[in-house]
């Protein structure tokens, strides 16, 4: 990794510059405890520099035809394609996923991303009518302005992906502060935007922490709009922050996923749903943490997700294999051990896994794959995020129950139902609260967008969605339908 070693510059109006005062942070290797690399944080004169960039840069690059903003963000996809591994090993230091995840799923979810978007955007309308009742009224969609752009650590190119893409693509300037946490995939990112070609100051990247960069942000007037995925803790403090300079915010939070798996479910269903919890060593916000298993079916499921939680192998994130890595922190390891501990404490039966670190490994943040059976939902495991692989399973009697269950979380973000009966499924999506709804472990399509209700915040990423919501419509009465 010595060529990640020093990343202290940021990339403003176009070049990589230093920050205006030095504030390092290194940036540790979850597998190893080591650093990797050293970043520097920057302040508000960073900030300010990379606000001004972006706003200078508006006029030119929201003017531009759309077919010409879609040929820059065409070349980024080749750049991105050819430095896959780069990005993939850098995924891997800075957090944890191992190896080949991070290569397939991690590093592959934002090539995806950034496909479905130009696909999606070739058919964009940017000016439609109203309806048949009114000809002459028209809604345009238009840029926002300077977007400010505030991802997390967990998975980085999905989420910088699913914001950078159609936030250039619709027109909008961005400035973009990446998880401190981890980096440097971020800054790979980057330099792929510069070899793609990208006007100056269309995109700019300021390292920082949410206290310093991302209030910054967030405060800034000449800020137009705010997408921010992490906790819902610090969305509702930059929905605060924001407030003041009357901007847009798009926020997506965290999660607490219920999956039903009624009686009549497939066989692989509890296996499917616990190795789900269980990727990316759980920390993943739309994972489906606790399972809901219909009463007749509850003690072989427990058996069985117990199971899976005792052939998921653990391991180093540098060697290939399907296991799982560490968290990404020590201060997250500590937070889910306090959680797994409260599990015992308030009574839960713990089936697999617990507390301290896996016995195959002796140093890095790893976390014993876990499973907790006889849980209410009024456990400390059943209301609070984990970000870990920690699974809890929960015993229904009805239908009813299981979605009143489902539905008694301040989250919304996704839910998932096992059942063979097809109206039964239908009728329980529906009943759900959450932006999602994945049944039978069929995968949401291409396209479709990734969001939530409640405290999962009400940000729409990916397709046609994922486009608007970094435009705003403007109604337009009296159009000449002849020009």
């Amino acid at each position: 990794m010595a060529d990640l070693q020093d990343k202290r510059k940021f990339y403003i109006n176009g070049a990589w510059v230093n920050p205006t005062t030095p504030n390092d942070l290194e940036v540790i290797d979850p597998t190893t405890e080591e650093p990797v690399a050293v970043i520097s944080l920057g302040e508000q004169g960073d900030t300010d520099a990379a606000v001004a960039a972006a706003k200078a840069a508006f006029p030119a690059w929201s003017a531009l035809p759309p077919a010409e903003r879609l040929a820059y963000v065409e070349k980024l996809l080749a750049v991105y394609q050819s430095r896959t591994q780069d990005m993939a090993d850098a995924i891997t230091h800075e957090m944890g996923a191992p190896a080949d995840m991070s290569l397939e799923d991690q590093t592959g979810a934002g090539s995806s991303h950034i496909q479905t978007f130009i696909d999606t955007f070739r058919d964009f309308e940017f000016i439609r009518p109203l309806g048949a009742h009114s000809p002459n009224s028209m809604v345009a969609w238009e840029p926002i302005g300077v977007v400010g752009l505030i991802t997390p650590w967990n998975w980085p190119m999905n989420q910088v992906t699913l914001k950078v893409i159609p936030a250039l693509l619709a027109g909008n300037t961005v400035l973009l502060k990446p998880s401190e946490i981890a980096p440097l995939s971020s800054i790979v990112f980057t330099e792929m935007v510069d070899e793609a070609g990208f006007p100056a100051g269309v995109f700019n990247m300021v390292n920082g922490d949410g206290q310093g960069v991302g209030t910054q942000m967030s405060t800034h007037p000449d800020v137009d709009m705010i997408s921010f995925t992490g906790s819902t803790r610090a969305g509702i403090a930059i929905t605060k922050a924001a407030a003041d300079t009357v901007k847009k915010v798009a926020l997506e939070l965290g999660g607490k996923g219920a999956n039903l798996v009624f009686a009549d479910a497939d066989e692989k269903a509890v296996i499917r749903g616990a190795r789900h919890c269980f990727y990316n060593s759980g920390q993943s916000c739309n994972a489906p943490t606790r399972m809901l298993v219909e009463r007749s079916s509850y003690d072989k499921a427990v058996e069985t997700a117990a199971k899976v939680a005792e052939e998921t192998a653990v391991a180093s994130a540098h060697e290939p294999g399907k296991h799982i890595g560490p968290v990404v922190s020590k201060q997250q390891w500590d937070k889910i051990q306090g959680l797994i501990q409260a599990g015992i404490d308030e009574g839960a039966r713990l089936v697999a896994g617990g507390t301290g670190l896996p016995d195959s490994v002796n140093r890095g943040y790893f976390v014993r794959p876990t499973v907790f059976a006889d849980v209410n939902n009024d456990m400390t495991i059943a209301r609070q995020e984990i970000f870990g692989p920690v699974l809890t399973i929960i015993p229904f009697d009805s239908e009813e129950e299981a979605v009143e269950i489902a539905n008694d979380t301040i989250y919304g973000l996704t839910n998932y139902v096992q059942t063979q009966d097809g109206a039964r499924r239908n009728r329980v999506a529906r009943q759900l609260r959450s932006g999602m709804v994945e049944m039978n472990g069929e995968g949401r399509g291409r396209g479709s967008a990734f969001g939530g209700v409640k405290a999962s915040g009400r940000a729409r990423e990916g397709g046609v969605w994922g486009i608007e919501e970094f435009m705003d419509s403007k109604q337009i009465s009296g159009w000449d339908t002849d020009n």
